[in-house]
């Protein structure tokens, strides 16, 4: 398998990146669904809080399944449940229907982003892992580029189920992949199935892991709060049509790609640690810029948002790798409960977001500037006191 990087780095992107995809996607349907349908964006914006909250909690049972029964059959399982959800999604003919169908979608596509992550400790480690991540990262961080373009392109010359019907192709395209790809756990767990969920109770008595997932958790608050309220900010705040905010959103989105690719090559002659400082002292200052400059246009928001979604490209790799370093096994737990908390976390920045603010600018800068100062003088000190892997 690691001979074949070509074949299991692009599937590994591709599974990681199913969140994205699917919430991304949909972003510039957003206000159009709420007019269409007669309901206020907070409502609307369910179908996307809704899917964070379903697929967090989900990601908790993959994990522990995956270590008890190998990475291949939950993951086809959970890729099935996807297709199938995503086809339903495409004829949902109310907001209540689309939101409890998107839940539905949410518990197949759990399995993917903990698994995958799982997979990569079960075929690499140390510093050839924390690469891989970043590889990964960098293919990633296309599909949030290419979601909203691929969305808008969709809205401009047919209508939104069919961005339902894609999100289905890209799910069976995901399945063939697995379809073909062997298992990678090395040694199956013998841990009666009854007991599996145990897992969780060794990963909560551990207080470097711990700390290290609720620090990394809250470094992605502002990104998540972004993606919840950027439709309402382009469309509504500054007029723009659909297709153009599109093209705002992947010039964010870039910022992701950019942030984990200069990871990739700075991580050669700078230490990871030095990266992870720099990335949450530049959430912090691109806090500063939206709260004072980000309401007098487009580019004045888009601009800081760029530094903020490419200091977390930047510290994002070494950092999951880092929470990784912090155990020794059940990898298919910790990584579920790693992206678990991501999401609810981010589950609860798409609704803060949401809430009827006069103006989303400045509660968006106030976000990030505190998330950044929180997790920068946290980092500091876990340095001090020498958590595992950053001596």
């Amino acid at each position: 398998m690691k001979r074949n990087l070509k074949g299991t780095v692009p599937l590994l992107a591709l599974l990681t990146a199913f969140p994205p995809l699917s919430t991304d996607m949909i972003l510039p349907a957003i206000p159009s669904l709420a007019e269409t349908w007669g309901v206020s964006l907070s409502v609307i914006n369910l179908i996307l809080v809704c899917f964070f909250v379903t697929y967090g909690f989900f990601l908790l049972f993959y994990g522990p399944i995956s270590d008890r029964f190998g990475r291949r059959r939950p993951l086809l399982f959970g890729l099935a449940v996807y297709i199938a959800a995503s086809l339903l999604c495409a004829f949902a003919s109310s907001a209540s229907m689309l939101i409890g169908l998107r839940i539905l979608q949410a518990a197949g596509a759990a399995a993917s982003s903990s698994i995958s992550m799982a997979m990569t400790k079960d075929i690499f480690s140390g510093q050839e892992r924390e690469r891989i991540l970043a590889y990964i990262a960098v293919i990633m961080a296309l599909a949030p580029m290419l979601a909203p373009v691929i969305g808008g392109w969709v809205l401009a010359d047919f209508s939104w189920p069919w961005i339902f019907f894609i999100q289905a192709v890209m799910g069976l395209i995901g399945l063939i992949g697995v379809l073909r790809f062997p298992e990678t756990l090395p040694k199956i767990s013998d841990t009666p199935l009854s007991r599996v969920m145990h897992t969780y109770s060794r990963l909560l008595l551990n207080p470097s892991y711990i700390v290290m997932v609720l620090v990394m958790s809250a470094s992605l608050f502002p990104l998540y709060s972004y993606i919840a309220g950027s439709s309402d900010i382009y469309i509504n705040g500054f007029g723009m049509t659909e297709q153009k905010y599109s093209y705002f959103f992947a010039f964010n989105a870039m910022a992701l790609m950019v942030g984990s690719f200069s990871c990739l090559r700075l991580t050669r002659s700078i230490r990871s640690k030095h990266l992870m400082t720099a990335g949450f002292a530049g959430i912090f200052l691109g806090g500063v810029f939206l709260l004072f400059t980000g309401q007098h246009g487009p580019w004045s928001f888009a601009l800081p948002m760029f530094l903020i979604t490419f200091s977390l490209g930047l510290s994002r790799p070494p950092s999951n790798n880092l929470v990784l370093e912090q155990v020794d096994r059940d990898a298919g737990s910790a990584s579920s409960l790693l992206i678990f908390s991501y999401f609810t976390l981010g589950a609860v920045g798409m609704w803060f977001i949401s809430l009827e603010w006069a103006d989303k600018i400045p509660v968006l800068g106030a976000i990030a500037l505190g998330c950044g100062a929180v997790v920068l003088a946290t980092w500091i000190v876990l340095q001090k006191r020498g958590i595992r892997g950053t001596a």
